[in-house]
């Protein structure tokens, strides 16, 4: 906006120049006002001190959550309790976090009826825009932050750092586990970012309606119902809620980047189309009106439609630069990546019961799966698949064979469940000179990569 001039009634001869406030000023202006409110210091005190607590306490219990990747491993090592409220947050948490914050930042400016006190102030509508998403940034990626330490802190604290055992079986030494962990959050702070800048547009375009404030919890519902269906994986890596999911490639050997680098591109293509979009509208608005209670059309036609157009260009571009063929998921794919881990987890298995020393390449793994029977085409997530897993005992000329049972969701993952034999994988538990310790082929978890071939 141009500078306003005023002149002092008693010397017309000397103007002066009032200018807009800086940026800096109306950063730190907006910043504090945000953690000044009770239910954000609320939240930042919830999120360092709930999740450490959670993941300290579960890692004593004998009942874990198996329904949740590297829930299995959180009586082992504390590195697996950061990896469970990962899993979570990025599914439920964090679309409720940024709700809180970035859905609320402008319509507060709305309920209180202070735009024009504020516009007069800052005396620019660019400044107030980028001080209110910046500072809502800031307070969503340290919330970000707070759960991440507060998880990697309780798991280490109260299960000790130990190796964790990878999507693929193999075991990352606490080093490795460390830095991935690391990277892990990092990805998903990256993907909030979608969510933040959705909260920014309803916030801008919904006014006082509470619709605006929940608009990130309602894409992230809506986004988490669509990522149960079977669709192409070309179509599923377009969509912004992959990316909550994707960390989980860095966990097998090689990492399966190319979910990962999908996932970070399409949240950030969202995040920056969605904050255009809340800027477009923002410093085009009215602020004389002490009303405003936004307009379902304007968040239909001005928002959501041109990020559903995103999409789906961002579907057709990754169906031509990568070779991943329907929902990725395949029998041949499935059969390599079941060997893999079997044989890791068989060495494992070894290892803990001190019998002869093997290794993945004497024994010469190879798998054999069919789903829902001899009708029924082999491809596509299922919880009908069954597997029969072959290998050589080496210096022996027995073929041993172990049957699993595996359920395999949309995203890629499997959990495969042992049916015998016993002495494999038909126990719990497994007998060992220090005691019984959990049998790592009785139950574990897997990933398949659905943008390969």
């Amino acid at each position: 906006m141009s500078t306003v001039t005023l002149v002092h009634p008693s010397r017309s001869d000397a103007p002066a120049t009032v200018r807009p406030a800086s940026l800096r000023r109306t950063f730190r202006f907006e910043l504090v006002k945000l953690v000044a409110q009770w239910r954000i210091r609320l939240m930042l005190l919830v999120c360092l001190i709930v999740p450490g607590a959670f993941v300290a306490a579960v890692g004593q219990q004998s009942s874990l959550p198996a329904d949740t990747v590297f829930g299995r491993q959180m009586a082992l090592t504390g590195w697996a309790g950061p990896l469970v409220i990962l899993a979570f947050v990025g599914t439920w948490a964090l679309p409720l976090l940024t709700s809180l914050v970035s859905g609320d930042v402008f319509a507060v400016e709305d309920r209180l009826g202070t735009w024009r006190h504020l516009v007069v102030a800052v005396r620019s509508t660019r400044r107030i825009f980028a001080a209110k998403a910046l500072s809502s940034l800031i307070v969503v990626l340290a919330m970000v932050a707070c759960l991440a330490i507060s998880a990697t802190v309780g798991g280490l604290l109260g299960i000790g750092s130990h190796p964790l055992v990878g999507l693929d079986g193999h075991t990352l030494g606490v080093g490795d586990a460390a830095g991935r962990v690391t990277i892990a959050w990092l990805c998903v702070a990256v993907a909030t970012l979608a969510y933040a800048a959705i909260g920014l547009l309803g916030s801008v375009t919904l006014g006082r309606s509470p619709i605006g404030l929940l608009l990130p919890a309602l894409v992230a519902l809506l986004l988490q119902v669509l990522a149960l269906l079977p669709l192409p994986a070309a179509v599923r890596m377009a969509l912004p809620s992959n990316a909550f999911v994707a960390w989980r490639g860095l966990f097998t050997s090689p990492a399966q980047m190319g979910p990962i680098w999908a996932g970070l591109a399409v949240s950030v293509a969202w995040a920056v189309v969605a904050t255009a979009l809340a800027h477009h509208h923002f410093v085009r608005r009215d602020f004389t009106d002490l009303t405003n209670d936004g307009s379902a059309r304007r968040i239909i036609v001005g928002g959501l439609v041109p990020l559903a157009g995103l999409t789906v260009v961002t579907a057709v571009v990754l169906g031509g630069a990568t070779p991943a063929d329907g929902s990725g998921v395949t029998r041949a794919k499935l059969q390599d990546s079941l060997s893999t881990t079997f044989s890791h987890l068989y060495v494992l298995q070894t290892d803990e019961l001190q019998r002869p020393t093997v290794t993945e390449v004497t024994m010469r793994t190879r798998s054999s799966c069919d789903k829902g029977g001899p009708n029924d085409q082999d491809s596509g997530p299922g919880n009908d698949w069954r597997c029969i897993v072959s290998w050589h005992t080496p210096g022996t000329a027995f073929v041993g064979q172990a049957t699993f049972q595996l359920d395999v969701t949309a995203d890629g993952r499997y959990v495969a469940d042992g049916d015998g034999p016993k002495e494999v994988n038909g126990s719990f538990q497994v007998h060992t000179v220090d005691g019984d310790t959990p049998n790592p082929l009785w139950q574990f978890d897997g990933l398949v990569d659905l943008l390969t071939k």
